[in-house]
């Protein structure tokens, strides 16, 4: 018991916040630009706390950077709860104002998190000055597990996870191309005139998700000569009138460049998750943005069906 209370009276509380981003990020460099500190200073922090603890917490690769021992991973859940219960602590005795205030990471697909969440976004920034967001539109899963964002919208529901998950909406994604290429090349009035036809389309295996896997299923023989992780890049190829592209309704409806090609035969329609950590759901910020997220995403279901080109904002 006395060896016990040594090393907590020896322990640096500190040192917890310097853990936490050396085990987010598995580099020290990494960390060290996140707590606007030197590399040298995230060092030492985590020799303290090692020392403190009296245990081995990472052990350092030169191809995987700090890998957390099995110590370190257990210390990771009582960290986390600590910053959470912190952070919900110091909501709990500030003024409104104050909880009201804040960051919050969203991390979300890169076609609706470029073309929908981030206008959105800046409207509710203007709304809540007080609070930051950062918005990470990436072509691939984001972890919440390793704190890479604090929101995630996904096409997958998470199959299991400390988290608090709804269904966002429904989206609809149809064939695009330009009016250029259709008067340049033969006329599409069936599903069967396809095959003489280009397309633009994924990279099958190294799409991140199999729900993005859907033109071998509506079209078998398509030919796609020209493939992207990037549905943002499939949609700027699809521009330069040089084959179709399945493309979300809230991103090409709004592009009057681009026009539906055999709507009524060719439809797909997908959903949105959102989903962050028990822990976090309870921050007033968090509520405020999740909500706010939920309330624009329903007032834009025509846009994202495909049933019109205009989005909507909270204050229109």
């Amino acid at each position: 018991m006395q060896k016990d209370l040594t090393s907590l009276s020896a322990l640096n509380w500190d040192d917890l916040k310097f853990f936490l981003e050396v085990a987010r990020t598995r580099k020290a460099s990494s960390a060290a630009k996140r707590l606007a500190v030197d590399y040298t200073t995230v060092s030492r922090r985590i020799g303290s706390l090692e020392g403190a603890l009296g245990t081995l917490l990472f052990e350092k690769s030169r191809t995987n950077g700090f890998v957390l021992t099995a110590e370190g991973q257990r210390l990771l859940g009582y960290a986390e709860s600590i910053e959470s219960t912190l952070h919900m602590a110091c909501e709990q005795v500030s003024g409104s104002g104050v909880a009201l205030s804040g960051h919050v990471r969203m991390g979300c697909t890169e076609g609706f998190g470029s073309f929908f969440v981030t206008p959105q976004l800046s409207h509710f920034v203007d709304a809540w000055p007080a609070i930051s967001v950062d918005i990470l539109p990436l072509p691939h899963f984001i972890s919440l597990s390793k704190r890479e964002a604090d929101i995630v919208i996904a096409l997958e529901r998470p199959e299991h996870g400390p988290y608090v998950c709804c269904k966002l909406c429904d989206y609809r994604l149809r064939l695009y191309a330009t009016q250029d290429y259709l008067d340049n090349h033969e006329p599409i009035r069936e599903i069967a005139d396809l095959g003489r036809h280009p397309f633009i389309s994924y990279v099958d295996d190294l799409a991140f998700s199999s729900e993005l896997l859907y033109l071998a299923n509506l079209i078998p023989n398509a030919n796609a000569h020209l493939r992207s992780t990037s549905v943002i890049a499939q949609y700027t190829a699809a521009l330069q009138g040089r084959g179709l592209a399945i493309l979300p309704c809230f991103l090409a409806a709004q592009d009057p460049r681009l026009v539906t090609v055999l709507p009524e035969q060719i439809e797909v329609t997908r959903q949105f998750w959102m989903y962050c950590r028990e822990d976090l759901r309870k921050l007033k910020r968090i509520t405020l943005l999740w909500d706010y997220i939920r309330e624009v995403t329903e007032a834009n279901a025509p846009l994202l069906m495909g049933e019109t080109r205009e989005m909507k904002f909270a204050r229109d």
